[in-house]
């Protein structure tokens, strides 16, 4: 349904029984499920439902451990080899095979002969929180590089090792690759960089300025879409754009010491800038002010149109917000106004006049997150009127003492008149602090007789942050 549809009308509906279902569309309605407990309780629906819901059921395994046991999935493959043939994701936790539960037998030796049957997997994901490595990664590599594996992950607490690294770097057709190490010297692909040369489409790594020069080694990935880097110093980022024409995705932090140390550098835009469609930047702010250079870095590694995503995960220490200059929002209207879609800010702060222009120079925006201070709601209301494609609202309101204690309590008419401010509207989820509204047009159910009625119908919950998940 769109927003043009009036807010209720009658409608008929004729019943339609579980075997009247199509066969075509119970799979792709299947794969909207994102919980093994609703495939696996498909299953049991019926033989049709048992065929369709099995390859989803199994695509993905990880093992886990519960708390008294270990839970992995290689007795079941063990069991029913026939399965092992719809698996194409495998998650391995380094726990699981360092013995530290009781009665968990063979686990390691039954895992490896499980894998060594998934000949259809297509990525793996080591995970190992210990603090110091040890040999089993070795025996997992040994079987999956028979495998047609094209995506592999890496998160470990622990140094890899120079022994793991000479096995890894042997691996060829790789697609993605994630290294994340907590401790040890940072692996930037040496010796492994020049053969994913012409494969590799997507990177995710952990680097310093203290590394091996990592920008000679991502030069030698020309295919790279997605970059995300952790540790590069800020002005190294125009260097390997620079290297990277493809690249559309870019995932990067800003330590602002690095910018105070070399002032200008990365300041002029390079001929050979891909032309970057999602940006995000991670940062923090000691002070209200923030990183000073921020906001012309960022500038100067978009230089190109055609940013449909700007992402910034910024947060400030005390209780003031870092502060958006409006010439930035104009500078960045100038060159992406057209293509700009999402804009997100975190914790950083706009006045209401600056997401005025905001919602005017960006016609398509579809997401607006920010900070902001205002004295009422209609304020806010009135901020976001030019905002015709918004989508998603979500504001960290800083309220101004007026007096009006009613102006500032948002509530379920507000969010739905908001929703349908026009004929035309799209805005359908709007978060005021805490609390989220999502509205959607939803099918009435009336007594027997009765014609159903379409109404639009708006929910309130209350959102959990993600350090407490």
């Amino acid at each position: 349904m769109t927003g043009c549809v009036p807010r209720s009308y009658s409608i008929f509906r004729a019943p339609l029984a579980l075997p009247d279902l199509p066969i075509d569309i119970i799979q792709p309605i299947l794969t909207q499920l994102t919980d093994r407990i609703d495939w696996h309780t498909c299953c049991l629906v019926s033989k049709t439902f048992n065929r369709i819901a099995t390859p989803l059921l199994y695509r993905k395994l990880d093992s886990r451990v519960g708390s008294k046991t270990i839970l992995h999935p290689s007795s079941t493959i063990l069991r029913r080899p026939e399965l092992a043939q719809y698996v194409r994701h495998v998650t391995e936790t380094g726990t699981v095979h360092r013995g530290l539960l009781r009665d968990q037998g063979n686990i390691t030796e039954n895992a490896l002969r499980a894998l060594a049957l998934c000949v259809n997997i297509k990525s793996m994901t080591w995970i190992d929180d210990s603090t110091t490595a040890d040999f089993t990664f070795l025996s997992f590599l040994a079987v999956i590089r028979r495998h047609p594996l094209r995506e592999l992950s890496i998160r470990t607490h622990h140094d890899l090792g120079s022994e793991v690294w000479s096995e890894l770097i042997t691996l060829r057709g790789l697609c993605k690759i994630s290294v994340w190490c907590m401790d040890g010297p940072p692996r930037v692909l040496q010796g492994w960089s020049e053969s994913l040369g012409n494969t590799l489409t997507h990177l995710e790594l952990g680097v310093s300025s203290h590394s091996y020069p990592f920008c000679d080694l991502l030069s030698q990935l020309p295919e790279l879409r997605d970059l995300r880097l952790k540790g590069a110093p800020a002005h190294t980022i125009p260097t390997i754009l620079s290297h990277l024409v493809h690249l559309r995705s870019l995932d990067t932090e800003y330590p602002g010491s690095y910018a105070s140390r070399r002032p200008g550098a990365g300041n002029a835009p390079l001929p050979n800038f891909p032309t970057l469609r999602q940006l995000i930047v991670r940062t923090s702010a000691m002070d209200r002010f923030g990183p000073q250079a921020l906001w012309g870095w960022i500038r100067s590694i978009i230089p190109k149109p055609g940013l449909e995503s700007l992402d910034l995960r910024a947060f400030t220490i005390d209780s003031d917000h870092t502060k958006v200059p409006r010439i930035f929002i104009l500078e960045l209207a100038r060159i992406h106004g057209p293509t700009l879609k999402h804009f997100s800010i975190g914790e950083a702060q706009l006045m209401l006049g600056d997401i005025a222009c905001l919602c005017t120079k960006f016609p398509n925006l579809e997401t607006l997150a920010c900070a902001t201070a205002s004295l009422d709601i209609e304020s806010i209301l009135e901020s976001i009127a030019g905002a015709k494609n918004l989508r998603t609202l979500s504001l960290q309101v800083q309220w101004i003492p007026s007096g009006r204690e009613d102006a500032r309590q948002f509530t379920l008419q507000h969010a739905r008149d908001l929703m349908l401010r026009t004929r035309d509207s799209r805005l359908r989820e709007i978060s005021i602090g805490p609390t989220v509204y999502r509205g959607k047009w939803v099918l009435e159910p009336k007594e027997e007789g009765q014609e159903d009625e379409v109404v639009f119908q708006v929910l309130a919950d209350t959102a959990v942050a993600r350090w407490q998940i």
